[in-house]
């Protein structure tokens, strides 16, 4: 059971599981079964379940499911939000407060935010969404000259120098921090030590075979384009401008480029599901190489363990 935590004079007992594993692997439908035999309740850890609106792309939950076992982490933010794993961790704080279960899931593909969570981190700047507004015009402003990288190895150094240029999630949090505080992110992260997570997570991942996971990725794709894939991005696009983060996952990049002209619809399935094979490579990776203490199992074996424990 979760070690007691303190929140505002009230204590709370709770287990916490995580099941991981890679895209298409089949981690809703497992907990969904686990949830409904041990009586607990699910957090989904998914970088797209999270916005309202994005349905066929996110292969959220259907209806049904959703009516069957509660879920935490769904339709939380519109899609001209941020996500983050601040986000993530306040929204599973609130879950773990709500919840009457004994059991919480955290479920998803979206490992980077969990071991972000595990490990602690720095309280961020409390912006309203003015602030946000203004701090990311004068983001956009500054970078209209030059890179993301180079200006922040100008303003803080230190910091650009464990920063690869590709890694765009730790450049634009640095960029904030820097014009919501006028502080190097270096200083603000001194002065901000990270707080570890007050509960213990057990966590599991999906094993997979390799051709297994492809043949489910492609059935999946398929099924999205089947069910209108393409047609919600292009009604999204009707309100929602294309940067916004939740266009630049897989799926909806490469819907947009379909309704652009740069491919046919046996191509956007194709690179669909090339992408996503891609994706469920560096997850499983990810899982293997970044958590000290996971399990990896099949599904079956996950269920067995987590059951009759």
């Amino acid at each position: 059971m979760g070690e007691r935590l303190e929140e505002k004079g009230a204590k709370k007992d709770i287990e916490i599981m995580a099941i991981l594993g890679p895209t298409a692997s089949g981690k809703s439908a497992l907990a969904l079964e686990i949830a409904e035999k041990i009586d607990a309740e699910i957090f989904s850890l998914d970088s797209l379940s999270i916005y309202q609106e994005i349905n066929i792309a996110a292969a959220k939950p259907s209806v049904e499911e959703l009516g069957r076992i509660k879920h935490y982490g769904i339709n939380e933010l519109t899609i001209n939000e941020h996500n983050n794993a601040q986000i993530f961790k306040s929204l599973l704080e609130t879950a773990i407060k709500q919840t009457a279960k004994k059991t919480l899931l955290i479920v998803g593909g979206s490992s980077f935010y969990l071991k972000s969570i595990i490990e602690g981190l720095s309280e961020m700047p409390m912006l309203c969404e003015k602030e946000k507004q203004s701090v990311q015009q004068r983001i956009d402003e500054c970078l209209q000259s030059q890179n993301p990288h180079a200006f922040l190895a100008q303003i803080d150094p230190l910091y650009a120098k464990n920063i690869a240029n590709n890694d765009t999630y730790r450049l634009q949090k640095a960029l904030e921090i820097f014009f919501a505080t006028a502080t190097p992110p270096s200083v603000y992260f001194q002065n901000h030590p990270k707080k570890p997570f007050a509960y213990p997570i057990k966590i599991y991942a999906i094993a997979i075979a390799k051709e297994i996971l492809k043949e489910k990725i492609y059935e999946r794709t398929q099924k999205m384009l089947q069910m209108g894939l393409v047609d919600e991005i292009a009604s999204l696009l009707k309100t929602y401008k294309r940067d916004c983060q939740p266009f630049k996952a897989i799926g909806p990049k490469e819907c947009i480029a379909y309704l652009d002209g740069h491919m046919d619809l046996k191509e956007l399935q194709n690179t669909i599901c090339t992408h996503t094979t891609q994706l469920a490579k560096r997850q499983s990776t990810f899982n293997r190489t970044q958590f000290q203490d996971i399990s990896h199992l099949s599904a079956k074996e996950i269920f067995d363990r987590v059951v009759m424990r």
